[in-house]
């Protein structure tokens, strides 16, 4: 293990995504499991995720998620990566966190997301639209002012008031600066698109302004790390979500994950197949050694004080091994 590594935290989001032929309860059964694996494993958050109507995820409800997973654990940090704040009341959200905070003091995460529902269906059915993502900073500062007490209605968000949960912002686009000028740590994604990254993450320390939440810049740099006792092996862990990812590119719809010798004997056609090598290339996936070795890279090259990992696969047992192998690599 470098020193670079070493220095780093590392973290785990679970999409809480549903495999072939089992429920979406027994998905979210899986991702309490998996944070208990995580917090014996030594990663030091484990965040939860918001996405609605979608045939292959589970996790609806990230805040009642997360509950669930601060309960079956003791130390790990546990959140949300993230709430989509738009989707939401500012003030529910914070009665939320208040809740979480007040019953697991000093482990909650607030991370934040700017993201509508994913299709027009799902936005009217939440009572939202496109353009409620255009107000993300505002919304920002009114649920951070709910934890502050400075809401101008004279309502009072219990038990939120007087509580300190982190913030986090999910940095899409305008993310950065949004980030930035709130003074709040960034999370931001993903592996694959380095130079994109980069210069998300050269916009927020340039106009990053210190606040009561952060006093300097925190970079979390999220994606894919699937880690194996070979190459191959470690690109077929890569192999339901990319496959996952192009159906939903071709058809509109995000599958459940179908497990890896299923998508390599399909005939895709040819917009699928781009699609499915895309989402193949670039990903942080190899031995040991090799990951180590691309991690030193990513961590020299971004700055960034975490890294956030949100591996899926369909061989679960092969997701606990990777884990516990990329564990084995930062010294977990």
């Amino acid at each position: 293990m470098t020193s670079v590594i070493a220095s780093a935290r590392f973290s785990v989001l679970d999409r809480s995504r549903i495999r072939e032929g089992r429920s979406p309860g027994e998905a979210l059964r899986d991702t309490v499991e998996l944070a208990r694996e995580a917090e014996a494993l030594g990663y030091h958050r484990f965040w939860v995720s918001e996405h609605h109507g979608v045939p292959g995820v589970a996790g609806s409800a990230p805040t009642v998620l997360a509950a669930a997973v601060a309960a079956a654990t003791r130390t790990i940090r546990v959140g949300t990566g993230g709430v989509m704040l738009p989707n939401h009341n500012p003030l529910v959200v914070a009665e939320q966190f208040g809740v979480l905070e007040s019953l697991f003091p000093g482990r909650v995460d607030m991370g934040l997301g700017r993201s509508v529902g994913f299709t027009t269906g799902v936005r009217k059915a939440l009572g939202r639209d496109k353009e409620d993502a255009e107000d993300f900073a505002g919304r920002l500062q009114e649920l951070l002012g709910w934890f502050r007490g400075t809401s101008p209605t004279g309502v009072r968000a219990r038990p939120a008031e007087g509580l300190t949960v982190p913030p986090f912002v999910l940095a899409m686009g305008e993310g950065a600066a949004i980030a930035a000028e709130a003074g709040l740590p960034m999370v931001i994604g993903d592996l694959r698109n380095r130079e994109k990254m980069l210069r998300g993450i050269d916009l927020y320390r340039t106009r990053f302004r210190p606040s009561e939440w952060a006093a300097e810049p925190y970079v979390i740099a999220s994606g894919t790390i699937a880690v194996a006792a070979t190459p191959e092996q470690a690109r077929r862990l890569l192999v339901p979500e990319a496959w996952s990812m192009a159906y939903s590119r071709t058809h509109g719809t995000f599958p459940p994950l179908p497990p890896a010798e299923r998508v390599e004997a399909l005939a895709m056609s040819g917009r699928e197949r781009g699609f499915y090598e895309s989402g193949l290339t670039g990903q942080l996936a190899g031995t040991e050694e090799q990951v180590a070795h691309e991690l030193e890279t990513v961590l020299k090259e971004t700055g960034a004080q975490e890294v956030l990992v949100t591996t899926s696969t369909y061989d679960r047992e092969a997701l606990l091994d990777s884990y516990r192998r990329l564990a084995s690599v930062i010294g977990g």
